[in-house]
């Protein structure tokens, strides 16, 4: 399965990322020269009528549009050729297009990658319908608590109506698990309904190591409440699609957490997964099915635009804030600047990707986890 999951999933969605670059383009009138689903040594291709060259490489851990003018397949200019360019050479180059043409074109990747997800996230929520509490006076209202509960231990009881945490409003249970999951350890104020009084209780958010069927660990947060159970809801393509956006926001403002937490030394760097915890899990949701797998596919595609828009120099961010400098300064960036910036940032991408295997591998069960 892992051998099946890893291309299955990275494949489809580093092409569909790819091809918004390819597209939006080819509709600017910008030559692409290559396609490639991978890199390194290539395995199979074929060169279409208009030059490109689309083939599939033997490390399935990327891909890349190479358009006319890029030095390499990063897209990293090369000034001489930009600067002294023939009328010929100028047409149909990347380098040549108008600034906002570039902008939208290096845009197009992540933007694919983000309608992925959206587009799973509706399909799900039109099929399925969305949660909705079975009695909606009673979402946050705490009916039981579990073996372990530090809410309990705090002074919560049984019938008392959450209503605010940390000064925030609760309006269901959702807002509960929202200000609770990704904050192990934390100290939060609960206000809380208890009768015809409003009382403020600390509690001290518990810090919990999860681990699921196949062995993988989640270090979350719990406060051990139950409320009433959860209904589905019927919901148009239109809800859907609203909901779609709020449920993938969710996520990223999960992911950005996670990374803040990460830098401040709240959550270890273990935590962090490469191409190998990818395939692993890629497999794992495969063999649950379809759905779960397709579920899984929404959340890496999310992450791909995620990491793409960082501002990092040679990844789609990097390219991107260039973009915003020579908008302000009304003028590129220095060709020697801009060429130690792209270096550097590929440099810091290749460092990355080798500290996250070398904790991928580390992980694995021969290495005692």
């Amino acid at each position: 399965m892992y051998l099946i999951g890893f291309p299955l999933l990275l494949g489809p969605l580093v092409t569909l990322h790819e091809l918004g670059h390819y597209l939006v383009g080819r509709w600017f009138g910008v030559k692409a020269e290559a396609f490639s689903v991978g890199f390194g040594k290539e395995l199979l291709g074929w060169t279409d009528k208009r030059g490109t060259r689309w083939k599939l490489c033997a490390l399935p851990l990327g891909g890349y549009v190479q358009f006319k003018g890029d030095m390499d397949p990063a897209s990293i200019p090369h000034p001489d050729q930009i600067e002294k360019a023939s009328a010929e050479e100028r047409d149909g180059s990347f380098h040549h297009a108008s600034l906002w043409k570039r902008a939208l074109i290096v845009f197009a990747g992540p933007a694919a990658n983000i309608l992925i997800t959206l587009a799973i996230f509706a399909s799900f929520f039109a099929l399925y319908g969305k949660p909705v509490a079975e009695d909606p006076n009673q979402t946050n209202i705490v009916r039981s608590f579990a073996e372990e509960s530090v809410a309990r231990d705090a002074g919560l009881r049984e019938g008392d109506r959450i209503v605010a945490i940390d000064g925030e409003q609760v309006v269901e249970f959702q807002d509960i698990q929202d200000r609770v999951l990704m904050y192990p350890g934390r100290t939060i104020e609960m206000q809380v309904e208890r009768g015809n009084e409003t009382l403020e209780i600390p509690v001290t958010i518990g810090d919990v190591t999860e681990t699921d069927r196949f062995g993988n660990e989640s270090r979350i947060g719990r406060i051990g409440v139950y409320s009433n159970g959860l209904a589905f809801e019927d919901v148009g393509i239109i809800e859907s699609m609203g909901l779609a956006v709020t449920q993938t926001g969710k996520l990223v403002d999960m992911m950005v957490t996670g990374i803040k937490q990460i830098i401040v030394g709240d959550r270890s760097v273990k935590e962090l997964g490469g191409p190998v915890t990818i395939g692993k899990f890629a497999g794992e949701q495969l063999s649950l099915g379809p759905l779960a797998f397709i579920n899984f596919a929404a959340l890496i595609s999310l992450n791909l635009a995620f990491i793409n828009l960082l501002p990092i120099p040679a990844l789609d961010g990097g390219h991107l804030a260039f973009y915003a400098a020579e908008a302000i300064r009304r003028k590129p960036l220095g060709p020697r600047s801009t060429e130690v910036a792209y270096r550097a940032g590929v440099a810091l991408v290749l460092a990355l990707m080798v500290f996250v295997t070398f904790i991928d591998i580390a992980k694995l069960p021969f290495f005692g986890n």
